[in-house]
């Protein structure tokens, strides 16, 4: 009985919606694929790329709304098909999962690009100010007062970065974590007399359509400690998604378990050897 009922359901026609709502999932994770890779690996211009990744965004919310029309024919005819509307649900939900995380930040944290440890006098972009010309690009100059409240009101928990270590000290470590965090460095100036203040140039990117974000941080004596001020600001677009405030409070993070696990290098003193007596006078 139950081969008959097998045999039967083998017979039914596949549902030809369900057919097109996996052919929609697969073309849209095939195109956001491309268009990451355009961003990311700077094949074309980010614009064409992200036009290319919204419209792979429509075709992955068209493919549910097919898979439901699907799923309400079969329901009624009992026709095949299910199988393809799981798998396409299954891919639209991994395509639209992250840019539904990030539609939320985008309704709950400031528009805002450029973050900083100290709005008053942040550090400056020198050698990333002629990266910061191009066509639509926000400029290098800090966005402001205006940018410096909202941050204030959504990322509190930002400040410069006060470590108990001599400043040539502090500046290696931040190189180290620059370089750890792979961001690519720019300029680099240790801090030399008779300022001492040193100054690091990065570029980092997004994790995953790797938008080019420029960091500054700088390190500047306090007494026999140092105090460590970062900027990072987005190169492109004037809401953040929190990428910025994120980078700086991880890197503070960062640096202060490198100062906490800090053992200075001890110098031995070698005791001096004992001179040879002289002989004794009669």
């Amino acid at each position: 009985m139950a081969r008959r009922i097998a045999a039967a359901y083998q017979m039914e026609p596949v549902s030809a919606l369900a057919s097109w709502s996996r052919r929609l999932a697969v073309f849209s994770l095939l195109a956001t694929v491309v268009s990451v890779a355009i961003v990311r690996f700077g094949f074309l211009d980010f614009k064409p790329a992200l036009t290319s990744f919204f419209g792979a965004l429509a075709c992955a919310g068209l493919s549910i709304l097919v898979g439901l029309a699907a799923f309400a024919a079969i329901w009624q005819n009992g026709s095949r098909g299910m199988s393809r509307i799981l798998l396409a649900f299954l891919i639209d939900a991994a395509i639209l999962a992250y840019p539904g995380y990030l539609a939320v930040k985008y309704r709950t944290l400031p528009a805002i690009h450029d973050i900083t440890t100290d709005p008053i006098d942040p550090p400056r972009f020198e050698a990333l100010a002629r990266l910061r010309t191009g066509d639509g690009a926000n400029p290098a100059v800090y966005a402001g007062l205006y940018s410096a409240e909202q941050q204030r009101s959504a990322y509190p928990d930002i400040e410069p970065i006060n470590i108990d270590v001599p400043v040539q000290t502090a500046y290696e470590m931040s190189l180290r974590l620059v370089n750890r965090h792979k961001w690519l460095v720019i300029d680099e100036r240790p801090p030399l007399p008779p300022q001492r203040i040193g100054r690091i140039e990065a570029v980092a990117r997004t994790p995953v359509m790797g938008f080019r974000e420029d960091v500054s941080i700088r390190i500047a004596p306090d007494g026999d400690s140092s105090r460590v001020d970062m900027r990072s600001s987005s190169r492109y677009f004037e809401h953040d998604l929190g990428s910025n405030a994120a980078r700086i409070l991880k890197f503070s993070e960062d640096l202060n378990t490198v100062v906490d696990n800090y053992q200075p290098v001890k110098k031995l003193i070698t005791p001096a050897k004992p001179q040879a007596k002289g002989p004794a006078k009669r």
